[in-house]
């Protein structure tokens, strides 16, 4: 990439969806709800039955418009929803119910971390409100591909679930902090909207998708060049990776003396480069026009007001907070913010853990299962009051660290919370002083040698048969009860 940087200047574009939490669907009664049975959550209008007629979610509204005010956007005072021509497979209607102009919020800006703490800021074009399309899922082929598929099956539950769409204005001068940039705001989103409560913001389920914009144009020119939109990237590391990859790509491309097609590509994760999608519609290809079966959205001073004074606070300005409060490094504390894990630290430091204990299990065992079952810390089923449960249970000498971070694989399995789990599997360490003194025994007539090491005052030979000790009771005894038998014994 560096290279590529030396002959061309990068523009940037995101386009983030953040499907929203409301119960409901934004046009129909359905359920919103992730995980249920296929097509159970669906009404006629959601298959696009004739004579159905579609209703306005109010909360989604009010959602749309504190995700408007978060990101620092002004609110029009009348929007309306249009249609969106284009073939939607996944869309009984054959369109989607959008926005174009105005957007119910635009012209903001947020600002963006990176890692050595300067501040970026992004210009915000539009946060507009749509639904979702439904999901596809594809039978024959390799790797559940469309081009190599036999047939096709389609999941109307997701159909009509409320989105913001968030477009950022061209962002020029990041220059080789692109990636970086990409991760960084991706992840600031998903900050923001987390915050406010309007979104789940799982990425894992789709909650979150980006759609990254990239072009290069020669160093010194003031036209944009053509652009690639790499859709559905679904984590903040992949964004920072397709940026990259598709920076290098087109450098390449123009190097050669090529150029770039204006079409959609898609991120493949076991190769980390992006494939060709299909040629890139401009807006004017959609044909919107005004949905004649919804009215518009009239706002008042009063209505805005009321969602202004519950906005929460702003990220970049939490984060410093709480940094400092917690007294971690930089470097310790860009992890917890990489990890995605800063709101359970913090809801795990309020439940009574010190921040060096709620960071220690967040970023370690936890986040070392939750990488090896393929899912985010967050989505493995372990509390901050299992964190808080377990370091009690630590302190009482009820168990160890090696048996606490067993008990977090149980929690994850759930078998439960950790006082339950410890006395169900009788994991408690050994304490009693009899069982300790024949293991110590045993340790100790099996290493004469090291038992003369420690005699003769080399006292850290006392691991040598803590470690023996410990294989003995399958590492639930108390180490430093062992040790103390241990120096009792030799004297």
């Amino acid at each position: 990439m560096k290279k590529a940087l030396q002959t061309y200047e990068v523009v940037l574009g995101f386009e983030v969806h953040v499907e929203l939490n409301t119960e409901t669907k934004m046009f129909s009664t359905a359920t919103n709800a992730f995980g249920d049975q296929p097509n159970s959550n669906v009404t006629a209008g959601d298959l696009g039955l004739p004579g159905t007629l579609p209703t306005i979610n109010a909360v989604g509204i009010d959602y749309g418009i504190k995700l408007g005010l978060a990101l620092n956007c002004t609110i029009a005072p009348e929007s309306r929803f249009a249609r969106k021509q284009y073939f939607y497979p996944d869309l009984g209607k054959n369109y989607q119910t959008s926005q174009e102009e105005p957007a119910i919020a635009y012209d903001g800006w947020v600002d963006v971390e990176l890692d050595d703490g300067e501040i970026f800021r992004v210009e915000i074009e539009r946060a507009h409100i749509e639904e979702d399309a439904g999901k596809l899922t594809h039978i024959g082929g390799a790797g559940g591909r469309i081009h190599d598929s036999s047939s096709s099956l389609v999941d109307y539950n997701r159909a009509g679930v409320p989105l913001v769409e968030i477009v950022s204005k061209p962002i020029v001068g990041a220059g080789g902090r692109a990636p970086e940039l990409a991760r960084a705001y991706l992840s600031t989103i998903r900050d923001i909207v987390k915050a406010l409560g309007v979104s789940d913001a799982r990425m894992e389920r789709g909650n979150i998708r980006c759609d990254a914009n990239v072009s290069l144009m020669p160093i010194g020119a003031t036209e944009f060049g053509t652009r690639t939109e790499t859709k559905n990237v679904n984590s903040t590391r992949a964004v920072a990776a397709a940026v990259e990859s598709e920076i290098i790509r087109q450098a390449k491309v123009l190097d050669s003396g090529g150029t770039i097609t204006q079409e959609t590509r898609h991120w493949e994760e076991e190769s980390r480069s992006t494939r060709s999608g299909r040629p890139k519609s401009d807006a004017d290809d959609y044909r919107y026009f005004p949905d004649p079966d919804l009215g518009p959205i009239v706002t008042d001073a009063a209505w805005i007001e009321r969602l202004r004074a519950d906005l929460p606070e702003n990220p970049v300005q939490r984060r410093r907070r709480l940094r400092e409060e917690w007294q971690f490094s930089d470097t310790e504390f860009r992890d917890v913010v990489a990890a995605g894990v800063l709101d359970e630290i913090e809801y795990t430091i309020t439940a009574g853990a010190s921040p060096e204990a709620a960071r220690k299990w967040w970023m370690g065992e936890i986040a070392r299962i939750a990488n090896e079952r393929g899912v985010s810390p967050e989505a493995l089923g372990v509390t901050p009051a299992d964190v808080v449960e377990i370091e009690k249970l630590i302190a009482d000498k009820t168990i160890n660290d090696k048996i606490a971070r067993q008990v977090v694989g149980h929690i994850a399995d759930g078998e439960g919370r950790p006082a339950d789990i410890v006395a169900a599997r009788s994991l408690a360490v050994v304490s009693d002083d009899g069982a300790l003194t024949a293991a110590v025994e045993e340790a100790m007539a099996a290493n004469p040698d090291v038992v003369e090491r420690i005699q003769g005052g080399h006292m850290q030979a006392v691991g040598a048969l803590i470690g023996p000790v410990m294989k003995a009771t399958k590492g639930q005894a108390d180490a430093g009860r062992v040790r103390e038998i241990i120096l009792e014994k030799i004297g």
